[in-house]
């Protein structure tokens, strides 16, 4: 009994170390052709130094890639069978650490082949495609120069190119417009503003509110006033009094003195306007040009 169970291990060693003995060969051979298989894939890229001389490859001469993707895909099926293989031998004997450790090595290595291989193809599918465009193109250029005319495709792309001109310029009138908008809702937050302002005066102050029906009744009673009556309505001789009277009262630094003149008598009310009688007009002038503008 003692001679047999010998005799097994023995032939249990011994597939076990020509299993490895294969894998390590088949690796081998993988490792070369996904090398080559890499420097074909590179030799699509149009970035690399040999795009586009004679010895390149050829959109239409695909034997040799599809021949040796053919080859390393059966090379890694070959690789994945002897794996299986040697985790069966292995699981016939009590497995040590070292023949678990060389057997996850192989495993690995059949991992990275498989990935490496995935890559490198998806990479040449692309870099294949994108030959295969080119070519199309300078086809129809070809074809359209020798012709004198436009070819269709060539037709829509240039056709599609306009379109997206057009787009962008559409976007940037929009972004215009809509800065303009945000300009605009600012200035009427601004007259908002100030006319409360102007009004929590004229309700702090009832001299001044006095003023301003004053100086609108002077308004309307002139030629002038007439003239503005007949061009607009009351609204934007509202807006044009309480804009003037806002700059007119801003541009005194003086503050103090207005409110001393306005809690005089009414008798002093011509004093004022004569202390003040160049910035009234120069306000006047301002109402005026204001209205015109609204």
């Amino acid at each position: 009994m003692i001679s047999d169970s010998i005799s097994i291990s023995i032939g249990i060693d011994d597939s076990w170390e020509e299993l490895r003995k294969e894998a390590r060969k088949v690796e081998g051979d993988l490792d070369v052709m996904l090398s080559s298989y890499a420097r074909l894939a590179a030799r699509f890229n149009p970035s690399s130094p040999g795009y586009g001389d004679p010895g390149s490859p050829k959109v239409g001469s695909s034997r040799s890639w599809k021949s040796m993707e053919m080859e390393i895909q059966s090379l890694l099926e070959k690789l994945q069978d002897i794996n299986d293989a040697m985790s069966r031998c292995a699981a016939t004997s009590a497995p040590t650490t070292s023949v678990t450790q060389k057997l996850a090595r192989h495993r690995d290595i059949l991992h990275e082949f498989s990935q490496e291989f995935r890559r490198t193809k998806g990479n040449l599918n692309l870099m294949r495609e994108h030959a295969e465009l080119l070519s199309s193109v300078r086809d129809d250029i070809t074809e359209s120069m020798a012709s004198g005319g436009m070819s269709p495709r060539v037709h829509l792309l240039r056709e599609r190119s306009s379109i997206h001109s057009s787009i962008s310029h559409i976007d940037e009138v929009i972004g215009q417009a809509q800065a303009t908008r945000a300009v605009l809702s600012s200035q009427g937050s601004l007259f908002g503003d100030v006319q409360g302002k102007v009004k929590k005066l004229g309700e702090k102050f009832p001299i001044i509110r006095g003023l301003l029906g004053k100086f609108s009744c002077l308004l309307f009673s002139n030629p002038l006033g007439n003239s503005l009556r007949k061009k607009g309505g009351e609204k934007k001789i509202k807006i044009s009094c309480t804009t003037a009277s806002s700059k007119l009262f801003t541009k005194r630094r003086n503050f103090y003195r207005w409110g001393n003149l306005f809690l005089l008598k009414s008798s002093s009310v011509p004093s004022f306007f004569f202390c003040y009688r160049k910035s009234f007009i120069i306000t006047s002038m301002e109402l005026k040009y204001l209205y015109d503008d609204l």
